[in-house]
């Protein structure tokens, strides 16, 4: 019997894979399945020579996103899909939740192509309560920015930081800070194959006022740890993936996906639904492990 070979696809700075991915490989050796960690954009890769190829810590590609989405297409066996990839990594999507009333996170939403003036930015911003600023296209926090708006200083270091976005030709999202991060953080829920399999809770990474989180290599380092999803946070996961799958015309399941939840006033809110190159924080899962069905789901693409 020919071995199956897979790629798990990562980025140069960690060509070992994150800490959370690298068990896969054992895991899937357990299966008969040969996985190795590729660096997504070297040009030497064969990616015909691969059964599949599964996206994981390629978070380097939000400054090279046009890049990422060529190089997704070219790939013969993907998981998640090139079409998926586009879709999930501008986070405009989040508008076709909201139209179809999965709850999110209200927001604001700035085009670079209307050259909007430092006053324009200023009134599209919060009177009242803590708002965060962040580029549509962006991975690990960064760019992002919590701003006071009763504070003149931290008020024009939110516009100078929109303002700089949009320079640079990108999109900006405004949305009200979710105070409740700061007691309760971000739930994440994973999913594999479409199946619910745990949660963790992310504590809050913008503790704010703030500047932009530049300079921070790939990503804000997360403070985890393991939580119990309530039926409610469940049901708002499980809507916005169908809701996804519907807007991207999927036919099956995704081999993995992460939904990120906040609490608000009235209930859990969307902040962020991670189809591309999500930790699944496989370490936190319950009695089934996640990496075992994980393992599971890639081998049975094969």
């Amino acid at each position: 019997m020919t071995t199956k070979r897979v790629a798990l696809a990562t980025c140069a700075d960690l060509p070992s894979l994150s800490a959370d991915d690298r068990p896969l490989i054992p895991a899937l050796a357990d299966r008969d399945v040969l996985a190795e960690p590729v660096v997504w954009d070297d040009p030497a890769v064969d990616w015909d020579a691969y059964d599949l190829v599964v996206v994981r810590s390629t978070w380097d590609y939000a400054p090279r996103h046009d890049e990422f989405l060529a190089w997704a297409q070219t790939v013969p066996r993907l998981a998640n899909p090139a079409h998926v990839l586009r879709w999930n990594t501008d986070k405009s999507y989040l508008r076709a939740l909201e139209s179809a009333h999965v709850p999110v996170i209200p927001t604001v939403w700035l085009d670079p192509a209307r050259h909007f003036s430092k006053r324009a930015v200023h009134t599209r911003m919060p009177a009242f309560g803590d708002f965060v600023v962040k580029p549509v296209v962006s991975a690990g926090a960064k760019d992002t920015g919590r701003y006071i708006p009763v504070s003149a200083q931290s008020r024009a270091m939110a516009i100078k930081h929109t303002m700089e976005l949009l320079d640079s030709k990108r999109w900006v999202m405004i949305q009200p800070y979710v105070t409740s991060v700061d007691s309760a953080g971000e739930t994440c829920l994973t999913f594999v194959d479409g199946v619910y399999q745990h949660a963790a809770r992310k504590n809050a990474l913008l503790t704010g006022p703030s500047q932009p989180t530049k300079g921070l290599g790939l990503y804000m380092e997360e403070t985890m740890s393991a939580v119990q999803a309530t039926p409610e946070q469940l049901a708002v996961a499980q809507r916005a993936l169908e809701v996804a799958a519907t807007e991207m015309g999927l036919d099956g399941p995704l081999l993995y996906a992460r939904v990120d939840l906040v609490t608000g006033d009235e209930g859990p809110l969307v902040i962020e639904l991670e189809l591309t190159e999500p930790s699944l924080w496989m370490s936190y899962s319950g009695p089934v492990p996640t990496l075992t069905r994980f393992a599971d789901a890639i081998a049975a693409r094969v």
